[in-house]
């Protein structure tokens, strides 16, 4: 196999795996570059493919959630990643998450195993030649960033992403807190960590006052996704932004009956439940105040940190100017663009960013149009908006039900007009797939 007669994918990371199993399983051969292990990044820490390095939780599966039609839609065009994290799926309630080893490793062995896709471990740090699809997620190596610069023609906007840290399951005192979900729907899959008042106060008062980690010159004034801001920048906005935020207690009790004053909440990692995340806590203070922050609650008083909480650096591109709804570049018709560095923003997004720049890669090698997927359908919405945005105020963008039209007719209720985005979505998605 040689690059002539096939499609060149760099980045296996979530829109890179996604994008070469889509290419390949319409017939076309693949060339996939990955430069881990060899050349590793400061989040990774395997040379798997589809490595996970923030949460483990893919988000909901419900319908009637912004994310959960998305995978709906994915579904709708076998998504090789939405398929591996359901069979690597770890109890989480309405959510969809997955034992990040064995997930990652499983997405190895389906693309390794896979006869039109020839795998190449090393650096790609130039525009492919040919078709292909550039997949080299936020934090991609200087080559490829410049050879992007050179190609959009300006500079590349950067946003920080924080990552939650991960405990041992055997060092979490379950005497001090109980196994729910709020409001007693679905499956005890978290461990909550209630706080009284005066505990809440402490350890607010802790983390706002607590050292962070310095920040290079260069990073200075940077722009945080407001869905990843650290947890010591969200509660320097009032004593109770976390009571209202991630730490909120609404739809919770405790054993006796009463309502904790604020919770934190612990999701499984692995099936085994060894280890877990400390839901809703990304940050960025210095690792030993983050030992003395956390262990001010009571339930992890004797917690033992397995990876704590990071930030780093995630390049995306001003997507409006250079892109278009097919994750085409306008000005590149034969390159496609895929992942974070879209700016869509989010582990099932990212993903399906590379599912429809796979698909439009190898139809592009076929000779046919691109598909651009209705704007009533969740992932049609958001290749639009990284297409159509204000390129003067561009910033990465998650599933969420505002970035579709409005519906024809007036309905009543926030769950009555999910529901009605839903069914809308997932009818003119069949449709539309119908017609092809």
């Amino acid at each position: 196999m040689t690059a002539v007669n096939a499609i060149t994918v760099i980045g296996a990371g979530l829109a890179g795996s996604e994008a070469a199993w889509q290419i390949a399983q319409r017939g076309i051969p693949v060339v996939l570059y990955e430069m881990r292990p060899k050349t590793n990044t400061p989040a990774h820490t395997s040379g798997d493919f589809a490595e996970l390095v923030c949460s483990n939780s893919l988000g909901s599966m419900l319908e009637t959630t912004a994310g959960g039609l998305l995978k709906a839609e994915m579904k709708r065009f076998n998504s090789l990643l939405l398929d591996v994290a359901e069979s690597t799926s770890v109890p989480a309630g309405g959510a969809l998450a997955v034992d990040r080893h064995r997930f990652s490793s499983l997405v190895t062995e389906r693309l390794e195993a896979h006869p039109l896709i020839e795998i190449r471990r090393e650096e790609y740090d130039e525009l492919p030649g040919g078709i292909g699809v550039i997949a080299t997620g936020p934090l991609s190596s200087p080559g490829i960033v410049q050879a992007l610069q050179k190609l959009t023609k300006g500079d590349n906007l950067y946003f920080y992403d924080a990552a939650a840290p991960i405990v041992t399951g055997e060092s979490v005192d379950y005497t001090r807190g109980f196994w729910g979900a709020r409001y007693g729907q679905g499956t005890a899959d978290y461990f909550n960590c209630p706080l009284t008042k005066d505990e809440y106060l402490e350890f607010w008062h802790s983390l706002v006052t607590a050292e962070v980690a310095p920040l290079h010159d260069h990073e200075e004034g940077i722009t945080v996704f407001e869905g990843c801001i650290p947890l010591e920048v969200l509660a320097k906005r009032g004593e109770d932004a976390l009571r209202y935020g991630p730490f909120r207690p609404v739809g919770l009790e405790n054993p006796d009956g009463s309502r904790p004053y604020a919770v934190l909440q612990l999701r499984r990692e692995n099936t085994e439940a060894t280890l877990f995340n400390l839901v809703g806590c990304q940050t960025r203070l210095k690792w030993g105040e983050q030992t003395r922050v956390f262990q001010l609650i009571p339930a992890l008083r004797n917690c033992e940190f397995v990876r704590y909480g990071v930030m780093h650096r995630n390049t995306f591109i001003n997507s409006p100017e250079v892109l278009n709804s097919s994750f085409q570049f306008k000005e590149a018709p034969n390159l496609f663009l895929a992942g974070q560095i879209t700016g869509v923003e989010g582990y099932m997004e990212s993903t399906a960013s590379g599912l429809l720049a796979g698909i439009n890669a190898a139809r592009r090698m076929e000779g046919k149009e691109p598909l651009v997927l209705p704007r009533e359908t969740m992932l049609g919405a958001l290749a639009d908006y990284i297409a159509t945005a204000d390129p003067g105020h561009f910033q990465p963008m998650n599933a969420n039900f505002g970035i579709l039209p409005p519906l024809q007719e007036k309905v009543r209720g926030k769950k009555a007009r999910r529901e009605a985005y839903a069914a809308r979505a997932l009818r003119i998605m069949e449709d539309y797939l119908a017609s092809l």
